[in-house]
């Protein structure tokens, strides 16, 4: 997706940025803010105006429980501070190259939020510069001095589709998730967590989708990673891991914390993984750092994988981040193949968070005319909002995706989360285009 900007600003400071703002608002001109560029819904692409790069945000310092980040801290980066000093961050999106603003603008999550949830659970304080180029900070718990109405939320463990609102709520729940329409993230406070003691991973190989399903539906919710693979995705891995076992249908992805390494644990994992009709002999666990790192490269391996495929397809990528309530797990997904099989068969993959019964589908290649898809994945966001679920779990929509939330949301609720970016941002400059606004796409691959 390409967009244009009239100017390209790098400031180095609040101080530069607040300018930036003032001049922008003065004017009435647009305001994009980039942060590292790895996200999937065209939030940082401009459409005019000018683009304010948060690069040189880049400011960390790890204590005991926190983080001090500026907004152009890359996640790898805190993970490795944190590491260093024996902590951990538990948020972890896939992408370990995007920006710490990025993650608190779109709330992301990652595979750990089977028991850690996203990132606006680990966000203790803000520094957040307005349109106005006013800079506050906002501390966890200090109430927003307005009323900004109330939205309902749909019964997922993740959602990132508009603002949160609900009465009483604060100034940071409020800019988590966001997507930069409301105020620019300079600094992040973030909690952190003792570093666990031992930790038990494996990939689990199934026969088929109904026993990798049965486990996730029987094993307990201890585990603070539960991931999901279909055939497709394990097809395309097995280019790059040969010794994936043939007779493998399905995977899932495993973590739990121990307190030891010979915790009893260890064994009650044995009898499950042997009692769930998994391929128990062929599967892979970790006795040893090097091979949860091997582990973690073979979970990031495959959208690495899809994007290449993607690309050399020619196409535009077309995905997925949809969610439904825990016991719509099942019917969700087997609306996924019923569609997927009849509309692109074997052009796509599943796989992501099944734990949270949110997992992300992928088209490789599309029919001559990419409306279409774009048609069937959006009849799939229908689905997905009806049985109760969001058309966002944690990318954010972005501007490619913006046209989905009206989907989930009533008029009514969609005009109070207008009525709060009026706001705070009553010239609209920030992310035009981006969650609000109308702007024509084009999805030929000519745009990639």
């Amino acid at each position: 997706m390409r967009g244009f900007a009239e100017r390209v600003l790098v400031p180095a400071g609040e101080a530069e940025l607040s300018a930036v703002l003032r001049e922008a608002a003065a004017s009435r001109t647009a305001v994009t803010i980039a942060g590292a560029g790895t996200g999937v819904t065209g939030g940082r692409v401009p459409f005019g105006g000018w683009v304010v790069s948060l690069e040189k945000f880049d400011h960390l310092e790890v204590h005991p429980g926190y983080a001090v980040c500026g907004a152009g801290v890359l996640l790898r980066d805190l993970h490795a501070a944190a590491q260093a000093s024996r902590q951990f961050y538990p948020p972890d999106p896939t992408e370990t190259g995007a920006a710490i603003g990025g993650n608190i603008a779109t709330n992301a999550s990652g595979s750990r939020s089977f028991q850690y949830g996203a990132t606006r659970r680990w966000v203790e304080a803000l520094r957040v510069a307005f349109a106005d180029g006013t800079v506050r900070e906002f501390v966890r718990g200090e109430a927003i001095d307005f009323d900004p109405g109330a939205v309902p939320l749909p019964d997922v463990t993740k959602n990132t589709a508009g603002y949160l609102l609900r009465p009483g709520m604060d100034w940071v729940d409020l800019f988590c998730g966001s997507e930069g329409t409301l105020g620019v993230i300079t600094e992040a406070r973030l909690r952190l967590l003792p570093a666990p003691r031992a930790l038990l991973a494996g990939v689990v190989f199934f026969p088929d989708d109904e026993a990798a399903l049965g486990a996730v539906e029987a094993w307990p919710r201890s585990l603070r990673m539960l991931e999901y693979m279909d055939a497709h995705s394990l097809e395309l891995l097995r280019a790059r891991y040969p010794e994936i076992p043939r007779a493998a249908r399905a995977a899932l992805l495993i973590e739990q914390e121990l307190d030891s390494d010979d915790s009893p644990e260890v064994d009650a994992w044995i009898e499950r993984i042997e009692s769930s009709g998994a391929l128990a002999e062929d599967s892979w666990f970790a006795a040893t750092p090097a091979d949860r790192e091997r582990f973690r490269r073979f979970r990031h391996a495959l959208p690495e994988l899809v994007n290449d495929t993607v690309r050399r397809s020619g196409a535009l990528k077309m995905n997925t981040d949809y969610a439904v309530p825990l016991a719509r797990n099942r019917e969700m997904l087997a609306c996924y193949r019923r569609v997927l099989e009849a509309e692109f068969p074997g052009r796509y993959v599943i796989f992501g968070h099944i734990g949270d019964a949110h997992v992300h589908v992928n088209l490789f290649s599309y029919p001559s005319d990419p409306d279409h898809a774009v048609r069937v994945l959006t009849g799939l966001a229908r689905d997905a909002v009806r049985l109760g679920g969001t058309v966002s779990a944690e990318h954010g929509l972005g501007k490619r995706k913006a046209h989905l939330l009206e989907l989930q949301y009533t008029p009514g609720q969609l005009e109070a989360m207008r009525a709060v970016k009026r706001r705070l941002d009553p010239a609209g400059i920030l992310g035009r285009g981006t969650l609000w606004g109308s702007y024509y796409l084009d999805y030929s691959p000519k745009t990639v």
